[in-house]
């Protein structure tokens, strides 16, 4: 029973084990899937479709028959009733109801572009949700590769402090055998200063991006964690469609497209009012005055504006300006994400040449330095010239990794302009 009991134990402390592993492992996509599951922007703009929706209802809403129901009641109303040619006022209470129906019919086609306008508002919406992913998507991929960047910058850091440690150790140790004075050692302390602070000043780094990132996902992460740290790691293919899928996809190029369409519509049906509406009316009255009596009326109605003040006029114009502001903007947008595109690119292909020097100088800095170290240990070389060679190597690895977090933020832009997530 004892053994039974102590191999449950084990079974479940394997098991939190395990969980406590995969926990303390972040991969991108956990952390934009949380992201996008908790950030409040998101949230509004689902909140702003439902918004459209409810527009696009309201202006559905003319299709559909109008019923309105009236009452009045007078407690005292004058009548003036002929009674042998002359006219006698009587004072009497009264009260009418009744249900009057609108239905139109036809109005030139001014609700069909107003419903019409109203759906497509309801499609920017959905676009912009989509939007506010897409750059949210590219924000935590910003915060996620500069934790990746700082985490290998510690180590690095840590690295040359130990480094410098030990070179500072080494110079006790010749400057009590009387090969070196105490300037050596006082310069290798002061260089483990520098190096101390330094590795501070990252470590602080890494801890903000985490708690950005943090607070981007709503939950809290852990001090030992795990991050995938490929993401750096990405190659550019083919240039020759990029442009035009941007163009195609980017939401905000086809939110301005979709803006296109909707202010076309409301410039129609700012056309259309000129010619008035053809409704179909219907109503039924009960009147209780001085007789009871009931009312009804079926016919058809055709309401034309003459003169509004110039009101209507004004409106077409409006809707026709705000038709080419849209045609404008979209020009704008498609002007700007081609010059962004060809930033990027040029970027990303000068960023490649960086990462290719640094590699070919972090490979020199690495020989130059062990070289160094024995050159200084036989007194052929200076502390000063053994500092510049440590630097050297801790300036081209911290090169390599700014390369590398460069190049993959601008492959990042790139797909937050095509859309992707």
């Amino acid at each position: 029973m004892i053994q039974k009991q102590l191999r449950r134990n084990l079974w479940f402390l394997a098991l939190m084990g395990i969980q406590t592993l995969q926990a303390q492992t972040l991969t991108l996509q956990t952390a934009i899937g949380k992201t996008l599951a908790h950030h409040p922007d998101v949230k509004t703009f689902m909140l702003r479709i439902q918004q459209a929706e409810q527009g696009y209802n309201a202006a559905y809403a003319d299709y559909l028959p109008q019923i309105d129901l009236s009452a009045t009641y007078a407690p005292t109303q004058t009548f003036a009733l002929p009674v042998n040619g002359v006219f006698h006022t009587v004072n009497e209470s009264s009260w009418n109801a009744g249900v009057a129906v609108h239905q139109k019919v036809w109005d030139f086609s001014k609700t069909a572009s107003l419903v019409g306008a109203s759906k497509i508002d309801e499609d920017i919406s959905r676009l912009s949700l989509e939007e506010v992913k897409a750059l949210l998507a590219y924000k935590v991929k910003s915060l996620y590769e500069l934790l990746v960047v700082q985490k290998e910058a510690i180590a690095v850091r840590e690295k040359d402090l130990e480094t410098k440690k030990a070179f500072y150790a080494q110079s006790k140790a010749l400057v009590k055998q009387g090969l070196k004075t105490h300037a050596d050692a006082s310069r290798f302390l002061s260089s483990v200063y520098v190096a101390e602070n330094n590795l501070a000043i990252a470590k602080a780094t890494f801890e903000k991006a985490k708690v950005s990132l943090s607070l981007y996902m709503g939950v809290p992460l852990q001090n030992s964690l795990k991050l995938q740290s490929d993401t750096l790691k990405k190659h550019m293919g083919s240039t020759k469609n990029l442009e035009r899928e941007v163009l195609e996809n980017n939401y905000r190029m086809r939110m301005d497209r979709r803006a296109v369409s909707k202010n076309k519509l409301l410039h129609h049906a700012s056309e259309a009012a000129h010619f008035g509406s053809v409704d179909l009316v219907a109503f039924h009255n009960r009147f209780d005055t001085l007789n009871a009596y009931d009312s009804d009326y079926v016919g058809v109605s055709y309401n034309i504006p003459l003169y509004h003040g110039g009101r209507l006029t004004a409106q077409e114009q409006q809707a026709k300006i705000g038709y080419q502001i849209a045609q404008e903007q979209s020009a704008s947008t498609a002007l700007a994400l081609k010059e962004e595109l060809s930033a990027l690119i040029i970027d990303i292909r000068r960023y490649e040449k960086t990462i290719k020097a640094k590699k070919a100088q972090l490979v020199s800095a690495q020989k130059t330095r062990r070289v160094l170290e024995a050159r200084y240990k036989e007194g052929l070389a200076t502390y000063i010239e053994l500092l510049d060679s440590s630097t050297l190597v801790l300036n081209a690895k911290l090169g390599l990794l700014e390369a590398y977090y460069s190049r993959s933020l601008a492959f990042d832009r790139i797909d937050y302009l095509k859309g992707k997530i």
